[in-house]
């Protein structure tokens, strides 16, 4: 029999319905006035601890990922209507209860939200993201997020705590694993690509849930790598560098951000309101809701900004952040603080108002179980042909980073096949970090049974797991070599465990952990032909790599078909097409080193002292932004320009035709890079404008064009407005950042 509560809460909804008419679908968070009106017919109901609760979402005490919040009973907060959402847990049978609590229990029972950290897929695994943008493929990449969005929702899942928008020139910061690079241009098209991913079309539909697009901002330029650490920087870096992949989000309609932990110039990111209303809202028109990180408004005292935990949610309330992820601090002091005149009641009705906006854009305020169907958990979580779409996907991340004499790809046919290293028969680390939704870990497939089922019966494969991922013991060393001897080739999987990738796990040395540097060398010593493949969440130092075995191929951390993907590789049936987007140092000594870096008043010159560089070492990488080899080779034209003077108003076309030259059939990622000669201010030595990956058949060529626009030169000039300057420009189109062509042009 019906509660009074529930009665009056179904008289309530009908009585809105008659009078605002039937609830319209939203298209992203483009709301009908129609919905405006409802939103504000509740705010009109609901008491300050009903609106303080949506304001709040809490972590599900058993899967956290940082420091415990404050321990909350949640039957009930839920009954009180003190809990937004609930984050970290997944699974209808599993979140179906909690979102019955609130509707059934609670005064208005407005539903929950259930945000969660899907990284790099849900249930089907797929590479980290960092690999993922070393196929340079957007296409691909929605589609993995497509993916992700249409498990992660069976299970529950409205809201993603993703993409990472981090530009990251620091391999030292375990969480560039997370995003896309170090470059803007590359990782604003991936972000926008990811948004539309998680979010579709439509947010109505329930195959698709809100992103949130993090961490803003500059946390990827924490000072020395260190994870959370402070961010110092000019406002012109900020923005050319650090901003573009968050605005190219909210362009895309991403419906929530994320503040980063870090403090910029001296502010806290979750008290910035230089970040959070100058920019955000007033400069970028953003209508989602900004979210704390985990316990990021309580951190604000650590900070040494704020007294207490009430000073802490004054300044974060209105410096425009909605709302606050664990710390409760919201939920605890803000009343308080209204009554004081620290916060005003129209601050806090802005803030629920954009909560209670992405609820009725996801459909929840009129159907709280839309999301929440067993039988469609049950029909559409680890599908046959999601785990095909993760090992393409897998393919195109892969990077062939030397191949002498054409040592790859290998024969099915190879006699005898020495497997040597720890991560050959591993399962464990091919997953990736942040990788918290897959259950099926004992599917992902090793590189010892990708390369078995690849080779021909007659091929001997010889293991030996030669050490461990992290520590000093040599005691597999001599089984190790002992199959060396006896093969043919040696395939050596090393690199770095995901127990050292990821959030908390900075490094000062980016050596291969534990003595697997020591293994190597003492395969060298056999003489026989050596693979190495490495799979590591950042770039590794490879120098010695380089210079001693014959084949290298960055495999990252691939996901479910990990193995499969990279046996493809190695045997031939896949031409390898990833390119970096990050800059691989040679020594730690050189970071940051990224490719659009500027110039000096004495640049490098050889042999010269008196010029900007290192006394023991090359400015240069080992391996530059945009690096990737085939086992095709393509060979490019000079590059043809439409016009050698543009105006502000036309454009300019730049054409190359690219050959393969190769006995494979293969893809090439053809890359555009523009350098503004002379500006108000200093410039990069090149930026990249434009990329394009084209397939090619064995002697086929095929013309790119790309067409180059005033926005294309556009920058902060001297006073800090956004424009083109008239002057010379150097085009350049090529393989990678270093490998092109050029040609010169002007802006009158």
């Amino acid at each position: 029999m019906a509660t009074h509560r529930n009665i009056m809460k179904a008289l309530y909804l009908v009585f809105a319905a008659l009078l605002l008419g039937a609830p319209t679908q939203a298209q992203k968070l483009d709301l009908s006035p129609g919905t405006e009106q409802r939103i504000d017919s509740l705010l009109a109901i609901m008491t300050l601890e009903e609106k303080l609760g949506q304001l709040t979402v809490i972590a599900f005490s058993s899967e956290v990922t940082g420091p415990e919040g404050d321990t909350i009973d949640i039957r009930t907060a839920l009954s009180k209507g003190h809990v937004g959402g609930i984050q970290n847990i997944r699974g209808v049978d599993r979140l179906r209860p909690l979102q019955e609590m609130v509707v059934n229990e609670s005064r208005l029972g407005i539903p929950l939200i259930f945000p969660s950290d899907i990284i790099h897929g849900s249930e089907v695994v797929f590479p980290i993201p960092l690999a993922e943008a070393s196929s340079w493929d957007l296409e691909a990449i929605e589609r993995a997020s497509r993916i992700a969005a249409t498990e992660a929702t069976a299970q529950g899942i409205t809201m993603n705590f993703a993409p990472m928008a981090d530009i990251a020139r620091d391999p030292r910061w375990g969480r560039m694993m997370e995003g896309g690079g170090e470059d803007p241009f590359l990782t604003s098209h991936i972000t926008a690509a990811r948004v539309r991913g998680y979010q579709g079309d439509d947010l109505s539909d329930p195959s698709t849930m809100v992103g949130c697009v993090k961490h803003f901002a500059a946390y990827g330029a924490a000072e020395g790598g260190r994870d959370y650490n402070i961010v110092d920087m000019s406002e012109r870096r900020l923005r050319e560098v650090y901003l573009p992949p968050f605005e190219s989000a909210v362009h895309a309609g991403v419906g929530s951000i994320m503040v980063s932990f870090n403090e910029i110039n001296g502010v806290p990111a979750s008290s910035n309101e230089f970040l959070l209303k100058d920019i955000l809202r007033d400069e970028w028109g953003f209508n989602g809701f900004v979210i704390g990180d985990y316990t990021s408004v309580g951190e604000l005292v650590e900070h040494g900004v704020a007294e207490d935990l009430s000073e802490a949610a004054q300044l974060a309330m209105n410096a425009g952040l909605d709302v606050d992820l664990v710390t409760q601090a919201f939920l605890h002091h803000i009343e308080h603080l209204m009554e004081t005149g620290g916060v005003s009641v129209d601050r806090v009705d802005e803030a629920v108002r954009r909560m209670l906006r992405i609820k009725f854009a996801l459909g929840l305020m009129d159907d709280p179980y839309r999301y929440l169907d067993k039988a469609r958990e049950e029909s559409t979580v680890y599908r046959q042909e999601y785990l095909d779409i993760a090992r393409d996907m897998a393919r195109k991340s892969i990077v062939l980073l030397k191949n002498d004499n054409n040592v790859l790809p290998l024969e099915t046919t190879i006699g005898k096949l020495a497997l040597v290293g720890p991560f050959i028969d591993n399962r464990i680390d091919p997953k990736g970090e942040w990788a918290f939704g897959g259950s099926h870990y004992e599917d992902i497939v090793t590189m010892l049974a990708g390369i078995q089922g690849k080779v021909s019966e007659d091929t001997q494969i010889l293991y030996a797991k030669g050490c461990n991922t992290n520590d000093d013991s040599v005691e597999y060393f001599d089984e190790a070599m002992r199959i060396a001897d006896q093969a043919d080739v040696v395939v050596v999987g090393v690199g770095e465990p995901i127990s050292m990738v990821g959030e908390g796990h900075s490094r000062t040395n980016l050596d291969l952990p534990g003595v697997q540097l020591d293994l190597l060398k003492e395969l060298r010593k056999t003489g026989k032909p050596i693979i190495a493949i490495l799979l590591s969440g950042r770039p590794l130092l490879l120098d010695w790599l380089e210079h001693n075995v014959e084949g290298i191929i960055q495999a990252w951390h691939l996901g479910h078909e990990s193995g499969h993907a990279i046996a493809d590789v190695l045997f031939g049936d896949y031409n390898p097409s990833g390119k970096l987007t990050v800059s691989f140092p040679l020594s730690v000594g050189q970071i940051p080193v990224y490719y659009s870096h500027k110039t000096t008043g004495r640049p490098f010159q050889e042999d010269l002292r008196w010029c900007s560089h290192y006394i023991d070492s090359p400015n240069t990488p080992l391996y530059p932004f945009g690096y990737g080899l085939s086992y095709s080779s393509f060979e490019y034209s000079e590059i043809y320009l439409s016009h050698s003077e543009i105006s502000p108003s036309d454009t300019l076309t730049a054409t190359v035709r690219i050959r393969n030259a190769g006995p494979y059939d293969g893809s090439e990622i053809v890359q555009l890079y523009i350098r503004d000669m002379k500006g108000s201010v200093t410039r990069p030595v090149k930026q990249l404008r434009g990329f394009e990956k084209i397939f090619l058949r064995s002697g086929e060529e095929q013309e790119v064009a790309f067409t180059i626009t005033v926005e294309d030169l556009k920058f902060y000039d001297l006073n800090m407005d956004y424009v083109a300057e008239p002057g010379r420009y150097r085009v350049f189109i090529g393989k990678n950042s270093v490998d092109v062509r050029e040609q010169l042009f002007a802006l009158r």
